[in-house]
């Protein structure tokens, strides 16, 4: 005698049923993969987007950066005459020039930096010394030697800075 089986053996699914279901996960495959696509098409659109934008931005930042030595000089000169009875008309001729040099270059979005008495911040300073002080906190700028420069959010060029080591050790 033989024994029943006590397994009961699946039917295998129809062909159609197989050839369905592979269909169905490639239609699921094809669209992952279609939305994917899109999205790193959308996305390379944004990044192309935001590099013409900066580029727009800063395209002047060459000439901008030969410029601010020009403007230095100036600055320096204006200083020099300041004060001289004498040079009195070269003194507003000096302001004039550079009060026009700078509404210039803040119209294309240069900022300066004149950071006395914030705290050092490496990003937008260069420490050139360090001195004491009673009246300035340790860590905080004391005076500017030369002034900073940003170009929209990018500095141009740090400014140069005295740094405080607080009071003098007595």
């Amino acid at each position: 005698m033989t024994e029943p089986t006590s397994e009961n053996p699946k039917p295998e699914p129809a062909p159609e049923v197989n050839r369905l279901a592979e269909l169905e996960a490639e239609v699921n495959r094809l669209r992952d993969t279609l939305l994917r696509s899109q999205a790193d098409q959308q996305n390379q659109q944004r990044r192309h987007q935001r590099e013409r934008e900066d580029l727009r931005k800063y395209a002047t930042t060459g000439l901008i950066e030969e410029l601010l030595p020009t403007l230095d000089v100036l600055a320096l000169g204006l200083e020099a005459a300041n004060g001289k009875a004498e040079a009195k008309a070269v003194v507003d001729g000096f302001r004039m020039a550079i009060q026009q040099f700078r509404s210039v270059l803040t119209a294309q979005g240069l900022t300066e930096l004149l950071p006395t008495g914030q705290v050092f911040n490496p990003t937008h300073h260069e420490a050139v010394a360090q001195e004491a002080s009673d009246t300035v906190a340790e860590g905080s700028v004391i005076r500017v030697v030369r002034s900073g420069w940003m170009l929209h959010e990018r500095v141009l060029r740090p400014a140069s800075v005295f740094v405080s080591t607080g009071p003098a050790k007595k």
